[in-house]
This record gives C-alpha cells, sequence and structure tokens, in this order.
C-alpha cells in the first residue's frame, strides 16, 4: 500500500509509535466488537451463510440419507442447537479479544498496519487462537448443556446408529462447536478491518482515520 508514490512503510515512519498502537487496537477493538454483536444474537450464526455451522464430518454425508429416510427434523434440530449454542458464547468473547490486543508490541503494530487487508487478523488468529480457544470451550459446553445439544445429538446420532449411517462417538461437538465459533469470529473480525482499511475515514474514529489513512494510495 503507498500514499502518492510513498511507500507503506514511509508513511509509517512519520507516524509516532504511540499513534501507530493506538490506530491498530483501536481499529482491533472495533471490529471485534463489531463482529460480536453481529455474531451474538439470534440468527447471528444460523441466519448468515458465511459462519453457519454445518453437522460434523460423516454426519454431513449422512444428513442427505437420513432426509429420504424421513430422520431430517433430527438433522435439523442439531444443526439449529448447534448454531444457537455458538450464538449464546459468542457475547462472551469480547473481553477475550481486548485482553489480547492489548499485548500487542509497537513492532507488532507496525509490521500488521504495513501489512495485507487482514494482517492484524492474521495475527490476532495466529496469536490468541489457542488461549482463546482454552478459555472459549467451556463457554460453548455450558451453552450447549443450556440449549441440551448432548441430548439432541445423541438423538441424531442414535437414529444415524439405528441405520448404519453415524457413530455416536464420530465427534467432540463441544469441539467442533467451539472451533466453528472461533472460525466465524475470526472471518467477521477480517471482514471489518478490510472495510476499516478500505474506508478509513466512515470508521468515525480519529485516530483510525488518521493512521490506516496514512496507507491509503
Amino acid at each position: 500500500m503507498v500514499t502518492c508514490g510513498v511507500p507503506a512503510m514511509a508513511q509509517l515512519d512519520r507516524l509516532t509509535n504511540g499513534d501507530a498502537v493506538a490506530g491498530l487496537k483501536a481499529a482491533l477493538e472495533k471490529g471485534s466488537h463489531a463482529a460480536v454483536a453481529e455474531l451474538g444474537r439470534s440468527d447471528g450464526f444460523f441466519g448468515n451463510p458465511q459462519v453457519k455451522i454445518p453437522l460434523p464430518g460423516s454426519a454431513t454425508r449422512a444428513e442427505r440419507a437420513m432426509r429420504r429416510l424421513g430422520m431430517g427434523k433430527y438433522a435439523d434440530e442439531l444443526v439449529l442447537t448447534m448454531n444457537r449454542a455458538a450464538e449464546a458464547a459468542a457475547p462472551e468473547a469480547r473481553a477475550l479479544f481486548v485482553d489480547s490486543i492489548r499485548k500487542m508490541s509497537v513492532q507488532d503494530a507496525k509490521g500488521i498496519l504495513s501489512g495485507g487487508d487482514s494482517a492484524a487478523t492474521e495475527y490476532f488468529r495466529r496469536t490468541t487462537r489457542e488461549p482463546l480457544h482454552g478459555r472459549f470451550l467451556p463457554i460453548v459446553k455450558r451453552a450447549t448443556e443450556k440449549v441440551n445439544l448432548a441430548h439432541k445429538y445423541n438423538q441424531f446420532a442414535d437414529k444415524g446408529v439405528a441405520v448404519g449411517l453415524v457413530k455416536k462417538d464420530d465427534a467432540d461437538l463441544d469441539e467442533y462447536v467451539t472451533r466453528k465459533t472461533l472460525d466465524g469470529l475470526y472471518l467477521m473480525v477480517a471482514e471489518e478491518e478490510k472495510k476499516i482499511r478500505k474506508d478509513p475515514v466512515a470508521s468515525g474514529t480519529a485516530i483510525i482515520r488518521k493512521v490506516f489513512g496514512a496507507l491509503q494510495r
């Protein structure tokens, strides 16, 4: 990215370290908050084809056969329940994102700012996915218990076993839903980051406009 023929790094050199870090952190907080708000509501996952959580593994392949056998309602209930669990858990991620953003160094910030359209999100994914996963899994478990996901999955699996299509231990659904929920969050954060990089003026935040505006052509 360049501005009037000046390389992006040269543009960054004109910013203070404080501005560079503050601008990036503000953008990440804005993007992560928007992602959580979008996903942490009814149909945030279920109604969004980009992040909707499908049945895992062989269960997906079994779905069509089960529908042909008149068992489609079990598949429908399971898919809805998995996505409702993700929607219930998503709001809890807000504080985890903020905590991770605050640990970012000046060096990291300047490197990310001169990177691609989703460089911040990729850095975020690379450095925080494991600890976020460790803290997010219990939240998903509580959410799946609340909506009785395990019972619904067992119902689905029992029907699949009865016709030789699926095994009860085919997948760890809490792990699966956790992974897919995190994937959805990162995807939406990346979308927000791209918007900010493309049109920092629309962000409504002075520091974001200043830092990302310096990177525009």
